[in-house]
């Protein structure tokens, strides 16, 4: 069974299942699972009741949106709120051979893996820094529409071609009022509006690339250039194991950062004569191409990060 459930201690791991209609809830230490509703009443009941313990850790899983109203209520009522990503869950459940899956087991598994893993609970961003990130998402939902639309327009037959332009126009309409709504959230913290006007000063990088930094990076300018890479997921990592040595790869971080840098970097290939000449020097040396892309990639990152950090603007002495 769980020995550590069954060690005397001081802590309290809650692990909390989300589901769209019902939340259920674990305490590990007591081995403890009751239900409630995910509603803002139920919410409301859950955290006056959760407040009555010392709690160490209160551990959600990422559910595609369900869990938001119950982390905006403990976060509001200062309980130690842990998102944890669903595939690292998962993966802590089969390492112990837990194949079955149940909202009750799911429930003690979350709380299990934050009594033995001991997530870091971190502030969770502001209610500003959510809705950037709200907007952000609804921009790359459009944007990606659009795109599936352009791809079936490329085929269509003569009949259809008028409800294709009709729907790219309402698309074009929706994409312009997100980022009508993006400018406006960003100009009224004015901390975010000096660094969107730093960050624009660097041939290549748009208002895409500005917004998605704001909202999915806010440790930009807060971090040395290695870490910065990181959390981009643009360090590459060993592979070595005895005689082996491998090939270094990038692998992890923020996904949405990484995309949006690609597409400025070759942006800034174009326009850019620093970026450009770093990867016509790789090139020239005999990288590959996308090796010499992620390269470009990773020195774009720290220089933003240089920029930021020094409340400065695009300088050609951050690329030496």
């Amino acid at each position: 069974m769980n020995t550590i459930a069954n060690i005397k201690t001081k802590e309290r791991h809650i692990g909390i299942d989300v589901g769209k209609d019902t939340l259920d809830i674990y305490l590990y230490e007591k081995q403890q699972h009751w239900v409630a509703e995910n509603s803002p009443e139920g919410i409301r009941q859950l955290v006056r009741q959760l407040r009555r313990y010392k709690l160490t850790r209160v551990v959600v899983e990422s559910s595609g949106g369900y869990e938001r109203g119950f982390v905006e209520a403990s976060t509001a009522a200062g309980l130690p709120i842990v998102i944890a990503q669903a595939i690292k869950v998962r993966q802590f459940a089969k390492a112990q051979g837990v194949l079955a899956k149940t909202d009750k087991i799911d429930a003690r598994i979350i709380a299990e893996f934050g009594a033995v893993m001991k997530p870091p609970v971190r502030e969770l961003p502001s209610k500003q820094v959510r809705l950037i990130k709200d907007l952000l998402l609804r921009r790359r939902q459009l944007i990606a529409a659009r795109t599936q639309e352009l791809n079936r327009q490329q085929k269509a037959q003569k009949i259809t071609l008028p409800s294709h332009k009709r729907l790219l126009k309402a698309l074009d309409k929706e994409i312009d009022w997100v980022k009508e709504r993006l400018v406006k959230a960003v100009e009224d913290v004015e901390q975010w509006r000096d660094t969107r006007a730093l960050l624009a000063t660097v041939p290549g990088i748009g208002d895409g690339v500005i917004f998605t930094l704001l909202g999915d990076m806010p440790e930009l300018g807060l971090l040395n250039k290695k870490q910065i890479a990181a959390l981009a997921g643009l360090a590459p990592f060993n592979r070595d194991s005895g005689r082996m040595r491998g090939k270094r790869r990038i692998r992890g971080g923020r996904a949405s950062v990484r995309t949006v840098l690609y597409m400025a970097v070759l942006s800034a290939i174009q326009h850019n004569p620093i970026i450009r000449d770093f990867y016509e020097r790789l090139v020239s040396k005999g990288k590959h191409s996308k090796v010499a892309l992620t390269a470009c990639m990773r020195k774009m990152i720290t220089i933003l990060n240089a920029m930021v950090r020094d409340n400065t603007t695009w300088e050609q002495s951050y690329a030496k």
